[in-house]
């Protein structure tokens, strides 16, 4: 079933999406979509593509993003913040066949498309014009706008998230449909059936969270507002104006918002906004109680990853009597608590944390079978995360066992930074790990031993990796050693250096 169509033909008036003063009612969005879709299945970009979207926050991603799976092919967002080289990877493992991309990206695409990667149509999607791509309104012109006809049992969804790498690389998670049936019983925990919902995009489209919360609300045929970008009073303003009734933000977007003078929020009334979803990083209870103050009784949390959606949720009336925590575990969802040889954990003790297997998890990391062994155990799936249960079965996340810190709401891996400074000829060891950050939630620690000999300072140092890797993955702090602690085996043992700034915290993230 073509579930957005199902909304147009209801309802073909009704706003879609809207970004500023332009809107597409339901009607406009699915016709646009399907011609676009017809013009990409010409392009041989149907059933299994890969198509990236390489696009800011606006009414064209998300509308590549329905036209590519309309058309049968798979969607894969694009980081804004990565560097060339990393956009150059991403575009080559991923077989990237195509690349929809706003003028902003123009100089990158500039860069990176001579460099051996298979994309064979390049769509621009602003006002540039280039001799080498294609433009979406000619594509939108071309097609029909009848939908697509696709094999029945593909599933609604799909998509390619690329998170960072435990072993040096970005891994693509790879969904090949999601079970509607299976997100509308964690929409309706999350009370977010109802289609008359406005949805607020605040975060970044290319996250799996708020992208997917996009997708989700239309699912329900609910209304989707665009921020082009962040700022904090600018999302009052746009909850005011189109009257906003839910939205999914990471806790520093929502610290940002409560930090405003209470002056400023009170210019605009944002009573209408009954469901505000909080994800992606620990959320401090301090800008919890804040929200509550200012939004009243509207703050859901849960915990989920872009490899295993939505597993916990915890809901407006949990928030304050169960600090801490992110929740029950959500509709549909079995979880486990286990330890290292696999056997559950009692009430109380920290284990790993396991969701079993159930539709929607993630079919594969592209071309990577051993990264996609690493993370199941049996039906059992892990993203390396480490919680306790109490009594009433609520999860508190309390430690990480993979190599990875969250700034944020951003999975930060650190085997990719760490690559990173070995490449530096006077590095001769190097240890990177999260401490904690007031603002950010951690903040990326390098911890380096030099070659014999070598001078080098922080600064250069940190001038490094910025020319090699996106800057929220750039080390906000380094400090060197004449040795770095190693085992007998020789095994880095991490704990020793990070420790020390995590000493008096109940969780060690």
């Amino acid at each position: 079933m073509d579930i957005l169509a199902a909304h147009a033909a209801r309802h073909p008036e009704r706003p879609a999406v809207l970004e500023g003063d332009r809107t597409l009612t339901w009607g406009e969005y699915i016709a646009r979509r399907n011609r676009l879709a017809h013009a990409l299945v010409t392009r041989g970009l149907g059933s299994g593509a890969h198509v990236t979207v390489y696009a800011q926050n606006s009414i064209e991603h998300m509308l590549a993003g329905a036209a590519a799976r309309a058309a049968g092919a798979i969607p894969l967002a694009m980081n804004h913040r990565l560097v060339a080289e990393e956009v150059a990877y991403i575009l080559d493992h991923s077989d990237a066949q195509a690349v929809l991309l706003s003028d902003a990206f123009l100089p990158m695409v500039e860069t990176v498309r001579h460099q051996g990667s298979k994309v064979r149509h390049w769509i621009l999607m602003g006002d540039e014009r280039r001799p080498w791509a294609e433009h979406l309104d000619d594509l939108i012109a071309e097609g029909r706008p009848e939908p697509v006809e696709l094999d029945a049992a593909r599933g609604f969804g799909a998509s390619i998230i690329y998170t960072g790498g435990t072993t040096g690389r970005p891994k693509g998670a790879v969904r090949r449909g999601i079970d509607p049936q299976a997100v509308t019983e964690a929409l309706r925990a999350l009370d977010l059936l109802d289609p008359d919902h406005v949805h607020l995009v605040a975060g970044p489209m290319y996250h799996s969270a708020p992208g997917g919360f996009a997708l989700y609300s239309q699912m329900v045929g609910s209304t989707v507002v665009i921020m082009p970008r962040f700022d904090p009073e600018s999302a009052l303003a746009h909850i005011a104006r189109y009257r906003c009734t839910s939205t999914f933000m990471a806790p520093t977007l929502l610290k940002r918002i409560v930090d405003l003078p209470e002056a400023v929020r009170r210019r605009y009334d944002t009573s209408s906004m009954r469901v505000i979803i909080v994800a992606a990083a620990p959320c401090p209870m301090s800008v919890k109680e804040a929200v509550i103050a200012c939004f009243g009784p509207a703050l859901y949390e849960f915990y989920g990853s872009s490899e295993l959606g939505v597993n916990t949720i915890l809901r407006p009336e949990d928030v304050l009597r169960k600090p801490g925590s992110c929740g029950r575990a959500a509709p549909g969802r079995e979880l486990a608590l286990l330890d290292d040889d696999g056997r559950p954990v009692p009430v109380g003790e920290p284990g790993e944390l396991y969701v079993k297997a159930f539709s929607g998890v993630l079919d594969e990391y592209y071309k990577d079978p051993e990264a996609t062994r690493q993370i199941r155990r049996d039906d059992w799936y892990s993203v390396g995360d480490v919680a306790w249960m109490d009594a009433e079965g609520f999860y508190y996340i309390c430690d990480r066992k993979r190599d990875m810190i969250i700034s944020a709401g951003v999975n930060i891996y650190l085997a990719e930074i760490e690559d990173t400074l070995y490449r530096h000829p006077m590095i001769f060891d190097a240890a990177v790990f999260g401490v904690p950050d007031d603002d950010w939630g951690e903040r990326v620690h390098a911890a380096l031993q030099l070659q014999p000999g070598a001078a080098l300072g922080a600064e250069e140092v940190i001038a490094f990796c910025r020319q090699h890797m996106a800057g929220y993955k750039v080390p906000r702090e380094v400090s060197f050693h004449d040795a770095l602690p190693r085992d007998a085996a020789g095994k880095l043992i991490k704990r020793q250096l990070r420790d020390p700034y995590w000493s008096g915290r109940a969780a060690r993230i």
